[in-house]
């Protein structure tokens, strides 16, 4: 059983109206149950069927505080149908309808576009780019990819497009190109399209053989040593890894760009089960990024800290058996995010989640993943549900715990809440796939 099939004139009931004016979604289920409408009675029961979630919750939504989180916001309006026009939210992938001032949209590139890159049409190119570059990177940091590919899809074919390919192009955009396709296959991954974000990673390494930015082809094998990595396969991880090594003797070194890609063949190693190798390489990275910088970074490249290699060195640890470790490194990964970097945080949270439950502290691991939930509403990120999902089934073993029973319901509403958001998105994904 599955939620009909409504018409727009469903929701000009005068209570549904009402609960929609209140902004309370467990009001909008209980009207939406009660309209006369319905050819059958919906009870609490079967808004519970629909949602894969007990009668017990459907009343406490119902006649409970108002939902906050919009992760939870929005699962509920497509659940139900609730045409987007009457929402107080901004659903996922519709950023057409976001409001901008009169002062923003003047400087657009193009009236309208580019809702959350808010660019100034009066800049040069070059700087223009950088600014869309750095834009993206803020918000994907915050907001998670699932939310920004319909701006650089604009941007890649209504402004970078006409310049690359119908015109005399300066060797720079190629870089440019190359950038900004490897970005979208970030987008990719966290959307959990990993087979699209590979064909974008291999695009985008070889528009950077075309341009004078040599670190970047030694960025772009680093980011697909780490899908490689996601995705099961360390010995072409490690293969990756050494090319960008190999890369990396021809470029103007940078102490982050070397650690990343030992921090690569670490996890590589470590993956193997050979852990003399992994923890050599961990050292060679940590190493590198406490040496003296010889040249800057390119504005093109990731940042890659110390609380990044915290990161790495909690995987390979955790590949590699050893918990107390792991743990160690996950906190030490969590200390150094700050909030605003939401999806990192909540990874590094994740992490140590997942090996507390391995170490046997379920309720502790309850307690760390509840606050991500929390504070990653907003965030539309495959990658995270994936780690929620990894909880998930490490927690299984401790549901005699209340605690954890309790817990495990939330978050079991979480992933299925969560899980529907890169779908909205997957035209834009496909889209940028045929870019250049």
């Amino acid at each position: 059983m599955e939620p009909p099939i409504l018409s727009p004139e469903f929701w000009e009931h005068q209570p549904l109206k009402q609960a929609l004016a209140e902004r309370h979604m467990g009001k909008i289920i209980a009207a939406y149950r009660r309209h006369p409408d319905h050819r059958s009675v919906v009870r609490q029961a079967d808004v519970a069927r629909w949602a894969g979630i007990s009668q017990v919750r459907i009343s406490r939504i119902e006649n409970g505080p108002p939902i906050r989180q919009m992760d939870s916001l929005a699962y509920w309006a497509e659940l139900l149908g609730v045409p987007h026009h009457l929402l107080w939210f901004q659903m996922p992938g519709n950023t057409h309808s976001m409001s901008m001032s009169p002062h923003a949209a003047a400087n657009s590139p193009t009236p309208g576009a580019y809702r959350l890159l808010r660019l100034d049409a009066s800049l040069p190119a070059a700087q223009r780019d950088m600014a869309v570059v750095e834009s993206l990177r803020s918000a994907d940091l915050a907001m998670g990819g699932g939310h920004l590919y319909r701006e650089l899809t604009r941007y890649l074919t209504a402004d970078l497009g006409p310049r690359l390919f119908f015109g005399d192009a300066d060797p720079a955009l190629f870089v440019v190109a190359a950038g900004l396709i490897e970005m979208s296959g970030w987008m990719a991954h966290d959307a959990g399209h990993d087979e699209l974000a590979h064909r974008q990673f291999t695009r985008a390494r070889e528009f950077a053989k075309l341009g004078p930015d040599r670190q970047l082809p030694v960025h772009i094998h680093t980011s697909l040593s780490h899908l490689d990595l996601h995705r099961g396969h360390p010995k072409r991880a490690i293969k990756h890894a050494y090319a960008a090594e190999s890369a990396l003797s021809k470029a103007p070194a940078n102490p982050e760009l070397k650690a990343r890609l030992f921090a690569m063949q670490a996890r590589g190693f470590a993956a193997l089960g050979e852990a003399r190798q992994s923890r050599a390489t961990l050292q060679r990275a940590a190493d590198a990024l406490d040496a003296p910088t010889a040249y800057p970074l390119s504005s093109w490249v990731s940042r890659f800290d110390h609380g990044s290699l915290a990161t790495e060195a909690a995987r390979c640890a955790r590949d590699l058996g050893e918990r107390t470790r792991a743990a160690e490194c996950a906190q030490r990964a969590t200390d150094l995010r700050p909030p605003e970097r939401a999806r990192s945080r909540a990874l590094s949270q994740l992490l140590l989640a997942v090996i507390l439950a391995d170490q046997g502290h379920p309720e502790h691991a309850c307690t760390i993943a509840t606050g991500v939930i929390a504070a990653t509403s907003d965030l539309a990120s495959h990658v995270v549900v994936r780690h929620l999902e990894d909880l998930r089934d490490r927690l299984q073993p401790y549901r005699t715990s209340p605690m954890v029973m309790a817990f495990l319901e939330h978050l079991g509403e979480t992933i299925r809440s969560r899980t529907w958001i890169p779908a909205l998105v997957i035209n834009q994904v496909n889209r940028l796939a045929r870019v250049g």
